[in-house]
């Protein structure tokens, strides 16, 4: 498996603070990479990178000085996913940075001589849910619903028409839900509740969703600096093994040494109740399936998930009680 890349091609990757960003600078770090990382904010540095600030990312952003000598691109940065959007218009918040701000540093990006960029996009572009049996695959037609999987979707339509107008490659990178040390969101609120031994109605839950542990994303995002196959193509990432809410949750509380205290309650009346306290999203994401297939960039990359989903969780648990 690459794993190692030309330290003279070097390497800007915008967001990176953020939760995968910091761990994928980390990485090119470790491995010698040249990489310079790109934020919003000058009081944000990342550790042992060259660290830039560009302000807030939109269509009129300049990334000239970001640019400077730069050979690939990872474009982490994005407005995501939001629970409860206050935006007056959340379509068209999204769209400013995820569609005008990503095409914007395309461009300048293009023009300054990149050879590649590597958007990280969302499996919100295929859509919300899978039926029981069935995977999304790159060949699908997209479904996106919510303002952040129709704007990643309006990205990486206009990366892919600005990869047939210029020399610079691009590559896309759809990913599941992201795990591992430093998680946030719904998996930190799932970790909260083992820790406490709260008895959880999610025992019979027989779904099947597709995940990605941080290791395995910035693994494949690492690869795709290089590889030759990847250019203008687009992949689903995943651990390679899919589990239902009950087995994640069974899993989660061994790692974390609290067995989790699971009460088998039917899935017709846990959607019912969600639906009445208007908590339908909710609902989706704990009962739904949500299945990726992988096997592109195993087949065109020879890539393989690095590390298994026990050996992930454990790591994301160990790093959740080292900071409680």
């Amino acid at each position: 498996m690459q794993n190692t890349i030309n330290p003279l091609r070097t390497v800007l990757v915008s967001g990176a603070s953020g939760f995968v960003g910091a761990a994928l600078c980390a990485e090119l770090f470790r491995l010698g990479q040249s990489v310079h990382a790109a934020v919003r904010s000058t009081a944000t540095q990342v550790a042992n990178i060259e660290t830039l600030s560009v302000g807030e990312i939109n269509g009129t952003t300049d990334w000239t000085e970001a640019l400077s000598g730069i050979k690939v691109v990872i474009h982490l940065a994005a407005r995501v996913h939001v629970m409860k959007d206050t935006a007056a218009d959340p379509l068209e918040a999204s769209r400013k940075v995820n569609v005008e701000g990503t095409i914007n540093f395309a461009r300048q990006a293009a023009k300054a001589g990149v050879e590649r960029f590597i958007f990280i996009s969302s499996i919100k572009v295929n859509g919300e849910g899978t039926r029981p049996g069935s995977s999304y695959s790159t060949e699908d037609a997209p479904a996106p619903v919510d303002p952040y999987g129709i704007s990643k979707l309006e990205a990486e339509n206009e990366l892919l028409q600005l990869a047939t107008q210029t020399a610079m490659d691009v590559v896309i990178i759809r990913a599941p839900l992201i795990y591992g040390p430093g998680v946030k969101g719904n998996f930190q609120t799932m970790l909260r509740w083992l820790q406490m031994a709260v008895p959880l109605p999610l025992g019979a839950i027989h779904n099947k969703r597709s995940f990605v542990a941080l290791d395995n994303l910035v693994n494949l995002i690492i690869i795709c600096i290089t590889h030759p196959a990847a250019a203008n193509q687009t992949f689903l990432a995943g651990d390679g093994e899919d589990l239902s809410t009950t087995e994640l949750l069974q899993r989660l509380g061994n790692a974390l040494g609290k067995p989790a205290k699971l009460i088998a309650v039917p899935v017709c009346l846990l959607t019912t109740g969600a639906a009445l306290l208007g908590k339908r999203e909710i609902a989706q994401r704990l009962c739904g399936s949500l299945q990726v297939d992988i096997g592109k960039a195993k087949k065109l990359l020879n890539w393989h998930p690095v590390v298994t989903v026990d050996d992930a969780l454990t790591k994301t648990a160990a790093d959740f009680l080292r900071k409680s």
